[in-house]
């Protein structure tokens, strides 16, 4: 098959599993009301829905990876989306709340294993210095899916039923699947592929670390720091530093060595966590104050929201073309910067705040994180050899996934010191507008410190593709 048609093929693929993901996400939330009601479900038991399966995905993310670059990233793929596809569509079918719950959390497990391969197979079919744009374009295509998706869904959920949005991506999925099991991408060839084991003992601790950190920072928003708390975030830290220990030890350890003493890609990540932590902690304060202090209904939240999807959408491949020209170090930092710039702007805004103000917010936080996401993520995939792009992108994931949970239990931290009671019932008022301030500007902090991270990326001079040329140039002229 002709090059350039196998990369259209494989970013068509990557993009659609991206997608895919995203757009179930999106939908759930705006028919979880629904379908508590008539599956005569609690609060607590229509939560798990969400939250068992955030934490199977963030559980298996790495592992996940890791079989992609063991068995082939196209392998692993099809078999996550068209189990994904299998278990959206039995969700669609299920009688009970149990059931449903079951299935999300089959479906994380799917979830886990297509999201790393949807890096991997770009890090396979495309040279490092032609990454940045199949990767933006890639976060393009889930801006606008995570846009779409409530509107979508809901649109479907008010004619059809609830049970008509888990059928919507079901058809896309089963058909990317299939064009993954016929497209010929390159695998690596791995000599010591017969010799190296999977690391199952370190998987099982990353696990359950990951999984018990996950359990409890979903869980603070709404009950706080409880004894059970307490004791499942003690069991993250214990599973974590015998996962240290073990990785030290093994002969084969799950993550390489190499990966994690990477500057570039330890600074990407932190600054990956940063971002979503600080950008997930203003969406969660910016529902309440929309929603409960300026009284506005759920459509026309989404309006004041919107701008910071556009940005999304037409940033990332603009910022594919700026990290050419001015290297990921200055675009990273840039876009860490006008985040930063948001979230100080919306902590000035108040009951009386109107449409332009709130849309300016999150027009400047958009065009803040879109860079971050694209340089960010480019770096890692960059920064990976072709025989670990999948555990690398299991990082990336998994920065994503463990940030938004991070910023919502702090923020929600952040606004009961702030004022006891603000993150509680008292949502409303003068209370939670003089929370929001403080905790808004912490948030403000945490984005400047990883534009300060961002110091540890690669610079202008150490692009991909410019070196490349250089090197080039320097061959020609001996």
């Amino acid at each position: 098959m002709n090059p350039v048609r196998r990369q259209r093929l494989t970013l068509a693929g990557s993009i659609t599993g991206a997608v895919v993901v995203a757009l179930d996400g999106s939908v759930l939330t705006v028919v979880q009301p629904v379908l508590q009601r008539e599956l005569h479900a609690s609060i607590t038991q229509v939560q798990w829905t969400s939250t068992g399966y955030l934490i199977a995905v963030a559980s298996l993310l790495v592992f996940a990876g890791r079989l992609g670059d063991r068995y082939g990233h196209k392998r692993i793929f099809a078999t996550g989306v068209l189990g994904f596809a299998t278990t959206s569509a039995a969700i669609g079918l299920a009688q009970s709340i149990g059931t449903v719950i079951g299935l999300r959390i089959a479906q994380g497990v799917f979830g886990a294993l297509l999201q790393p391969a949807t890096l991997g197979m770009l890090r396979a079919a495309y040279p490092p210095g032609r990454l940045a744009m199949p990767i933006a374009l890639r976060t393009s295509a889930i801006g606008i899916a995570v846009a779409a998706g409530p509107v979508l869904g809901g649109a479907l959920a008010a004619h059809m039923g609830w049970r008509s949005v888990f059928f919507l991506s079901v058809v896309p999925a089963i058909a990317v699947g299939v064009l993954a099991l016929c497209m010929p991408i390159p695998e690596p060839r791995r000599a010591d592929q017969g010799r190296r084991g999977l690391d199952l003992p370190g998987a099982c601790l990353l696990a359950m670390t990951l999984g018990c950190l996950v359990h409890a920072l979903v869980g603070l928003p709404d009950t706080g720091w409880t004894q059970v708390s307490g004791l499942v975030a003690a069991a993250a830290v214990t599973a974590g530093s015998a996962f240290v220990l073990h990785e030290r030890r093994t002969a084969s350890p799950l993550i390489p060595p190499a990966v994690l003493r990477s500057v570039p890609v330890t600074s990407a990540l932190t600054v990956l966590v940063s971002a979503s932590a600080s950008l997930f902690g203003v969406l969660f304060l910016g529902t309440y104050l929309l929603q409960d202090v300026l009284g506005l209904d759920p459509f026309a939240s989404a309006l004041r929201m919107l701008p910071m999807a556009v940005m999304m959408v037409l940033g990332a491949p603009a910022s594919a073309v700026l990290q050419r020209r001015l290297g990921h170090r200055t675009t990273t930092a840039a876009g860490m910067l006008l985040l930063t710039l948001g979230i100080l702007l919306a902590s000035r805004l108040d009951g009386a705040s109107g449409f332009a103000p709130v849309s300016l917010c999150f027009l400047v936080m958009g065009a803040g994180f879109a860079p971050v996401m694209v340089t960010a993520t480019a770096v890692i995939v960059h920064q990976a050899s072709v025989d670990t792009a999948g555990v690398s992108g299991g990082l990336q994931q998994t920065a994503m996934n463990i940030g938004p949970a991070l910023g919502v239990a702090a923020t929600t931290m952040l606004m009961g010191l702030a004022t006891p009671g603000a993150a509680g019932a008292g949502r409303t008022g003068v209370t939670f507008v003089e929370a929001m301030g403080p905790t808004l500007v912490a948030l403000a902090a945490l984005a400047l410190a990883g534009a300060l991270v961002a110091v540890g990326l690669p610079g202008r001079d150490s692009h991909p593709a410019r070196s490349g040329r250089r090197a080039t140039r320097a061959g020609a002229g001996t």
